[in-house]
């Protein structure tokens, strides 16, 4: 499934996540009982019990020192990681971990013959059941994946390499390259076939050819991986040839391949061809018979997004770099498919994730089957869940939310000083034309054909690859569906998708303490709220920017507002490039400046929203055990509190080299220092790390 481009969190790495009896002493700035009033509150001036977590607060501290310790450091001190995550949220992982409970019930009701009234019950207790079915899949071993390693080792020539490559992608094997379809960016009305870069084991280009210290140390371990997977897989004689092939040709892959930072660069991406054009870009791959395998022969337009990786890729198959050819498929052969493999495979695939993250041991099976089931056939899983979940009221609370924040950015717009007329009036536009999908989808995919095996949970993945496989190349040519959605329900997440321009909240996401419709307004709105506008303002950050109100890539912006944002956005890159997650260890001001943008904006139109909301309300005091709390302070300390979190050394090494989201402190200390309403709902002063002066201030929405 194509990814969304802007999500709000990135995927937690799951390598498949009480209060103190003693009063604490008074921080330096004490909270103050004046401030916003609480469109909860009850007529009288009683005071509402506020939605925050009083338990999770480090009270010795100043919110204006460090406000993420200080809304997070008893919930951090008193929730120590759990062996299997390398990563854990108060929210994401939290709520995570209560759909995934509600999805093993549902699932293992289904594996049983019971609730089949649900849509697709027979096929998901199948899939369920056979991944937790662990002697079959141990009595099965290699031997679904063994067709694929034989035709590795036997290749000749060009048309048996395009003919493995094509039964491989379609298995979910994108080797070296990836292909699929997808809008055309500059005409967002078809879609078209689009090949991307792909074929590293490792997670970026640089843990290839960085000189860094802890990149060289996972490449060491990396290879040393190879050998043992190789070895596992039968080639215990020659394991260390063919890893040493195998990876040779991933290095040469990364060398050709685009870096993190310019895949951000859309206009870098977009490379029409038409299937004459791919014969002469890449005239060592035979694409005729290629395209006919995959079914998408009849295609007359491709987007090949890095043409000198393509080129590279193609050379690399080449008659005189067979053998190390077959080494590199057979690797990624077993890599791809070590999870759904016997235990052998499992427990060496995740050593490897283990170097990557930290995570100390597996999460367990049901866990593991949970989620490939919600990655195998996921809209029809998300069916069930939202039976169990969000209802029609919750929906409403929530699209009336959005209408709010989108309300607060169009007031942005309208008197924000750098713009001139004719850029305003088209970001105005851009606006009033973003959709809004809310929970799950109104139609729901059909998985007919699609048939799963009680017994066989390897070929049960491949075939859920293929029916998705197919199910994106017949879309090549044909009008887009703008109803599809690119998460499923049960996901903890959100995403704006700039080529529809449409915002995507799942059910997932819209559980407690992210949203409830029993909290305060104050607290939904620094929590769910904040979300909303992080996404809105993906719609008007540096990537999402360079698209118009129909979703195409083109320049709508003048020259001189063009400048105005890049001097702001510069501003933001120079700002998180002196944050340290680890000592020594800098944040890629780049690479995560779209986030950076979108939770500044998220956070602020989230305030504004919130500001207009409670404008007429009776004024009132949330009182909490140990504090009272005004609206704003219940409002950023929700805010900050959604991003409670754990995380293991190698974990923050991995995401601050590969993500474009920054480490959760600095997605809290972050925003909240460039904002005076921060600063005044707690009595910051200057000189305080939680308040810039006000030339030090970013601000770009």
């Amino acid at each position: 499934m194509k990814a969304p481009l802007s999500a709000f969190l990135f995927a937690i790495v799951t390598t498949a996540c009480g209060g103190n009896q003693n009063e604490p002493a008074a921080p330096t700035h004490s909270p103050s009982p004046t401030g916003t009033t609480n469109g909860d509150a009850p007529e009288g001036g009683e005071h509402p019990k506020p939605s925050i977590d009083e338990t999770a607060l480090d009270l010795n501290l100043s919110p204006c020192n460090d406000f993420y310790q200080y809304a997070c450091g008893q919930w951090k001190a008193s929730h120590p990681l759990p062996d299997d995550e390398a990563a854990y949220y108060r929210t994401f992982s939290g709520i995570r971990d209560r759909n995934e409970v509600l999805l093993r019930n549902l699932l293992e009701n289904f594996s049983k013959g019971e609730n089949t009234a649900e849509p697709y019950a027979t096929e998901l207790g199948a899939l369920y059941q056979a991944c937790t079915d662990e002697p079959a899949i141990e009595q099965k071993g290699l031997a679904d994946i063994e067709p694929f390693l034989k035709r590795a080792d036997a290749l000749k020539s060009k048309q048996d390499i395009a003919s493995l490559l094509a039964d491989l992608t379609a298995a979910g094997v994108s080797v070296p390259f990836a292909f699929s379809s997808s809008q055309d960016l500059k005409d967002t009305t078809r879609v078209v076939a689009q090949i991307d870069q792909g074929g590293l084991g490792l997670p970026d280009r640089e843990y290839y050819l960085s000189d860094n210290a802890k990149h060289k140390e996972i490449r060491d371990k990396y290879q040393g991986h190879m050998v043992r997977m190789f070895e596992l897989g039968g080639s215990k004689g020659s394991s260390k040839k063919l890893a040493a092939d195998a990876y040779a040709v991933e290095v040469e892959l990364a060398r050709a391949s685009m870096s993190k930072e310019e895949l951000r660069e859309p206009e870098k991406l977009y490379h029409p061809h038409t299937k004459a054009t791919l014969s002469t870009l890449a005239p060592d791959l035979e694409w005729e018979p290629y395209l006919s395998a995959i079914k998408a022969s009849d295609s007359k337009a491709y987007n090949v997004a890095q043409p000198d990786f393509l080129k590279a890729a193609a050379k690399l198959s080449s008659p005189k770099n067979l053998d190390r050819y077959k080494s590199y498929l057979r690797w990624h052969i077993l890599q791809n498919f070590a999870m759904h493999l016997p235990k052998r495979f499992v427990d060496e695939a995740f050593s490897m994730r283990q170097a990557l993250t930290g995570a100390a041991r597996l999460p367990d099976r049901w866990k593991r089957c949970v989620r490939a089931t919600n990655e195998a056939i996921g809209e029809a899983l998300g069916q069930a869940f939202v039976h169990a979940t969000l209802g029609d009221e919750g929906k409403a609370i929530v699209k009336e939310l959005i209408l709010n924040i989108e309300r607060a950015m169009n007031v942005r717009l309208t008197q924000i000083p750098w713009m001139d007329d004719a850029t305003r009036a088209a970001a105005l536009t851009k606006l009033g034309a973003i959709s809004n999908k809310v929970a799950y989808p109104d139609r729901w995919r059909n998985y007919a054909g699609l048939r799963i095996d009680r017994a066989n949970h390897t070929a049960n993945m491949m075939a859920a690859n293929r029916f998705e496989f197919a199910r994106q190349i017949a879309k090549i040519g044909k009008p887009v569906d703008r109803t599809e959605w690119l998460m499923t329900p049960p996901t903890v997440n959100a995403y704006y998708e700039p080529l529809l321009n449409e915002m995507v909240f799942p059910a997932g996401i819209l559980q407690p303490p992210f949203f409830d419709k029993a909290s305060s307004t104050n607290a939904n709105y620094g929590a769910i709220g904040m979300v909303m506008g992080h996404e809105l303002t993906h719609a008007f950050d540096d990537e999402g920017r360079k698209f118009d109100a129909q979703g195409n890539l083109r320049e709508w912006w003048s020259a001189t507002v063009n400048k105005e944002f890049e001097t702001r956005a510069d501003c933001v890159k120079s700002q998180y490039e002196a944050f340290e997650p680890l000592p020594g260890l800098h944040i890629n001001g780049k690479l995560t400046m779209g986030e950076n943008i979108a939770d500044l904006g998220g956070l602020k139109l989230a305030h504004a929203a919130l500001a207009t909301r409670l404008r007429d309300a009776h004024p009132t005091i949330a009182k909490g055990e140990r504090r009272t709390y005004t609206n704003e302070q219940e409002f950023f300390l929700s805010f900050a509190q959604g991003w409670c979190s754990n995380e293991r050394e190698a974990y923050l090494r991995l995401q601050v080299a590969t993500n474009p989201h920054s480490p959760a402190k600095f997605r809290v200390n972050g925003p909240v220092a460039n904002l005076a309403s921060f600063a005044r709902a707690f009595g910051c002063k200057e000189g305080d790390a939680m308040r810039r002066g006000e030339k030090q201030q970013c601000e770009v929405w």
